[in-house]
């Protein structure tokens, strides 16, 4: 066997490239529509630059926080994903790296292990959850999260099904039963590390998500989950208010990107948010997280925690996004493709990656902590920064410049629109 250590998060997805079937590989890398806000994700952290001092460094950088009441051995956690099928042991091998390297994880309602064995792994476990099903349907699942052992709960709301991508989307089956085993058997063979880790434990991978499935009914497939959740309509601020209501620890909303939306998420009683757009899979041409981040935590990170997701490749990456206001940073594709390459020791060497880059920057920018970065640690350019959800009052007239013959209209004189009936046909 040959060196397995990778030294790069790009090294980590070639690996991945190299041992993951066509159709899984590409599922990871998903993206939407035209994909320009899947590369402007990472593209706007190059545009970032620092200005490093050469002597006067400090000696010892310290790099631990804390997210949700949560104390972390580095500003970086686990962000959910849905069907880890990558690898056999899935999110308990996330779970098991992130604890070895002092984190928490986040664990996706539509993941395929059990909330009672990611938390045996890693205690640290945020539960996630998308608005989907009734409200009856929603309480039992809080329920089962708090039983279970979850220490935090984060709803994600940055999705809006958008689904076509110019360079096609992968096939992905409901379940693998025989006719779809024949059906993917080339991409299988293709890929004989891939195939042979499965065949090791005398399964095959599990498309079925158990932290959906009600007491007494057989577990969901993932897409059966999903097909309700695309039928549910989607929620009102008074609505996440109500399950901020049900859940009694941290809560965080995951998806905010405009100042309006992370005011009203303050107001709703949320404990922290995320600023993410999916990681470029939600409505295509919504600017990078790391554009938004400093408008939102100027108008909310005083009251809340903010923490930023999607694009997140380099431990300098981490540094960019703390000196413009995030408590921490959550990652995704990055530990896919390192459990892809190498499973739990592949995620444990993605988080040292990121340390290592997190504790460099620090070395170099003169900083004996992480919480000593500011935006002058940054140089920004011209224009980088995109504040959304800012209505900028126009410019008063005076009063000779309005004919006394006119009238203004006001929101009560204009006609409401006829409303428009919409039907999202199921999945």
């Amino acid at each position: 066997m040959g060196n397995t250590w990778f030294e790069s998060v790009a090294e980590a997805q070639r690996r991945a490239q190299r041992r993951l079937p066509k159709s899984v590989y590409s599922a990871l890398l998903a993206g939407s529509e035209a994909g320009v806000t899947y590369r402007d994700n990472t593209g706007a952290f190059d545009e970032l630059g620092f200005a490093p001092h050469v002597a006067g460094l400090k000696e010892k950088r310290e790099l631990a926080t804390t997210v949700l009441g949560q104390e972390i051995s580095l500003p970086v956690i686990i962000s959910p994903t849905g069907v880890q099928a990558v690898h056999p042991d899935g999110e308990v091998a996330v779970a098991r790296a992130a604890a070895a390297r002092g984190t928490a994880m986040g664990l996706s309602s539509f993941a395929s292990k059990p909330l009672a064995e990611v938390v045996a792994a890693n205690p640290r476990t945020f539960f996630q959850i998308y608005w989907m099903g009734t409200r009856e349907s929603m309480v039992r699942r809080l329920e089962r999260a708090r039983e279970g052992g979850a220490v935090g709960l984060i709803v994600t709301l940055d999705w809006s099904f958008s689904h076509s991508r110019d360079w096609g989307s992968p096939w992905i089956p409901e379940r693998l039963d025989l006719k779809t085993m024949v059906k993917m058997a080339p991409q299988g063979l293709s890929r004989p590390a891939w195939l042979a880790s499965y065949l090791r434990t005398g399964k095959l991978p599990d498309l079925s998500v158990p932290n959906l499935a009600e007491p007494g009914q057989p577990v969901p497939t993932f897409f059966g989950a999903y097909g309700e959740w695309m039928q549910t309509p989607p929620p009102s601020w008074d609505d996440i208010a109500w399950l901020r209501q049900q859940w009694d620890g941290p809560f965080m909303l995951k998806g905010v990107s405009r100042v309006d939306d992370a005011l009203r998420a303050r107001d709703a009683g949320v404990s922290a948010i995320s600023v993410s757009n999916h990681g470029g899979n939600n409505l295509d041409s919504t600017p990078a997280p790391i554009r938004a981040l400093r408008s939102v935590v100027e108008a909310v990170g005083g009251d809340i925690e903010v923490v930023m997701d999607s694009g997140i490749r380099r431990g300098g990456d981490v540094v960019k996004a703390l000196a413009l206001g995030a408590r921490a940073v959550m990652i995704g594709r990055a530990y896919l493709w390192a459990l892809a390459a190498n499973g739990q020791a592949g995620v444990e060497n993605v988080l040292d990656v990121l340390r290592n880059g997190i504790d460099s920057a620090l070395l170099a920018l003169g900083h004996t902590s992480i919480h000593d970065l500011t935006p002058d640690d940054v140089l920004i350019p011209s224009g980088f920064s995109r504040t959304l959800g800012v209505v900028v009052p126009a410019p008063t007239p005076s009063p000779e410049s309005v004919p006394a013959a006119e009238s203004v209209p006001t929101a009560e004189s204009v006609p409401a629109p006829e409303p428009v009936s919409v039907s999202v046909p199921a999945q």
